[in-house]
């Protein structure tokens, strides 16, 4: 029996080795592709310092982008763009409005976004109230629940947010005490999950707003889902965040922490252990892009105790809220 020449052998286990080690070293090589994730926010409302969609957005763009542990490329939009191509290649959208000043603009296009490109969907603050029926056509599929007339309620109030225990979405979230106007008694799918939950008391309330109701005045004590998420048939993810009223909440750690993972996570990438990486936000980086108010514009301080210390006001019936609504304001003295 013949056997192979010794010089043979040694080149095929030289090139059987060279193979191996090629299998793993040359996928380091190549370019990895990074999640788009496409901001989309509404244009100038309330007062200055409150729904700051712009400089939020951008705020949260430019953490996305600082970071290279998840590959994420952020990019932000004024509105619903009149080329909406720029949102086929996209693997998230982000909408920060008011209602739905801007999906109202392209219903059908996220929807077919949706259902054959299973991009990811995250609504924030205000742009998760649309019409019930279009709630229930859009909202409940997309992210899993709206704010929906009629049930929920919109009261400005201190909570201590938990992020969703063993959820990729609570990785390296610290602790989170914030008072904002965070909407609770959401219409939620049943396959809904709390994300990031809390509990209104009447210790916690500073003031009820324009909208309560009798659900909403029993809800004392019983925990909301200020954040949530879903995971369609399909693999797609969607979110709602309630919160995002007052833009002085971008600098707390673990608050920001929290909407930078679900966004990666509706994105369809793995959080890691620590979260997305993020950095402390300065006084100088919280007050970039905020919306021009003229001599009305404020400098936005970073959050302090003080911004969650206050008196608690009145937890009302939906009768004592509508009688406090009628009574005329006292004028100021000059």
């Amino acid at each position: 029996m013949s056997s192979s020449p010794p010089l043979f052998t040694t080149m095929k286990s030289l090139v059987k080795s060279f193979l191996f080690v090629a299998l793993f070293w040359i996928p380091s090589l190549l370019p990895v592709h990074a999640a788009k994730v496409v901001f989309l926010h509404g244009g100038r409302s309330h007062a200055s310092g409150d729904h700051e969609f712009k400089a939020g957005s951008h705020l949260l763009a430019k953490h996305f982008n600082a970071q290279k542990k998840v590959a994420i490329e952020a990019s932000i939009h004024a509105g619903w763009p009149a080329d909406e191509s720029i949102l086929d290649d996209a693997d998230a959208i982000v909408i920060y409005a008011d209602g739905t000043s801007v999906i109202g603009k392209g219903w059908e296009k996220m929807d077919q976004l949706v259902k054959q490109k299973k991009v990811g969907v995250v609504f924030m603050h205000y742009a998760v109230h649309p019409s019930v029926d279009m709630g229930e056509k859009y909202y409940l599929p997309w992210i899993g629940g709206f704010f929906k007339n009629g049930a929920s309620v919109n009261p400005f109030w201190r909570a201590k947010i938990k992020p969703m225990k063993g959820h990729e979405t609570a990785h390296g979230v610290g602790p989170i005490d914030a008072v904002d106007e965070f909407y609770f008694n959401i219409e939620y799918h049943p396959d809904a999950l709390p994300l990031g939950t809390a509990t209104p008391t009447e210790k916690n309330l500073h003031h009820i707003n324009n909208l309560w109701t009798q659900k909403g005045f029993l809800a004392k004590g019983k925990t909301q889902s200020l954040l949530w998420g879903v995971v369609r048939k399909d693999g797609g993810r969607g979110a709602g965040f309630t919160g995002g009223h007052h833009h002085r909440n971008w600098a707390i750690e673990g608050y920001r922490q929290l909407i930078l993972n679900t966004i990666a996570w509706a994105a369809g990438e793995k959080v890691p252990t620590g979260g997305v990486p993020t950095y402390p936000v300065t006084e100088e980086e919280l007050n970039e892009l905020l919306d021009d108010y003229g001599d009305r514009t404020n400098r936005i301080k970073l959050p302090t105790l003080a911004d969650v210390t206050f008196s608690p006001g009145p937890w009302m019936t939906p009768e004592e809220h509508a009688e406090s609504r009628r009574k005329p304001k006292k004028k100021k003295k000059k």
